[in-house]
């Protein structure tokens, strides 16, 4: 490599970032040490910071740097319709629309037989916790269109059988196996609005 071995060290940083390749690293590790140093040291300690200190709400598992998340600790929410998600990318990516006034539960990855990942793995039994403290609750399941998302869809389904939950899925205006995150907030609203119910 034609750079000294600090700023390669840096470009191999920025390459592990989603869609950033060789040339875009290369560019932002140059522009990096442009940046003045104190600048650079003030995001270094937020970086620190965050990693250390931001962890999992105790009831949604979304990240929060309190014991209980903001959504959660609204009261303007409504507590009975829950949108059950992957990760919690896909909270922030919901909240931008500003029209989901529900709350969210976040799995914290997929059921995954192949890859040894069973329900107890994820984020299911404390959803299903949830559920047992609400009436007529609704959950409203934005997950991928894969078979990982799939196979955690028709396990929620079935364990919820005869318990008095509306269970709908996001419209499939969503393209098979995008990234919630990845969404335009226009697509996801849309996709909410016209969620399909597959249990009563």
């Amino acid at each position: 490599m034609i750079y000294p071995k600090k700023l390669e060290a840096i470009i191999e940083f920025y390459k592990k970032l989603p869609g950033i390749g060789e040339k875009s690293a290369e560019r932002m590790a140059l522009a990096t040490l442009d940046l003045p140093t104190e600048e650079i040291t003030n995001v270094s300690n937020d970086l620190i910071d965050a990693k250390n200190e931001l962890r999992p709400c105790k009831i949604c598992g979304h990240i929060t740097d309190k014991e209980i998340c903001d959504i959660c600790s609204d009261e303007g929410r409504n507590k009975n319709i829950i949108c059950v998600l992957e990760d919690y990318k896909s909270v922030f990516t919901f909240e931008k629309t500003g029209n989901f006034k529900g709350v969210y539960h976040v799995l914290g990855g997929l059921i995954s037989p192949t890859e040894g990942i069973s329900y107890e793995d994820i984020n299911i039994p404390k959803l299903l916790e949830r559920i047992e403290n609400l009436k007529n609750p609704e959950l409203i399941l934005a997950l991928k269109s894969n078979i990982e998302g799939e196979t955690t869809t028709l396990f929620i389904k079935k364990i919820l059988e005869g318990k008095n939950v509306v269970i709908s899925r996001l419209s499939y205006g969503i393209p098979m196996g995008a990234d919630i995150d990845y969404m335009d907030t226009i697509t996801l609203d849309k996709a909410i609005e016209d969620r399909k119910k597959i249990s009563d």
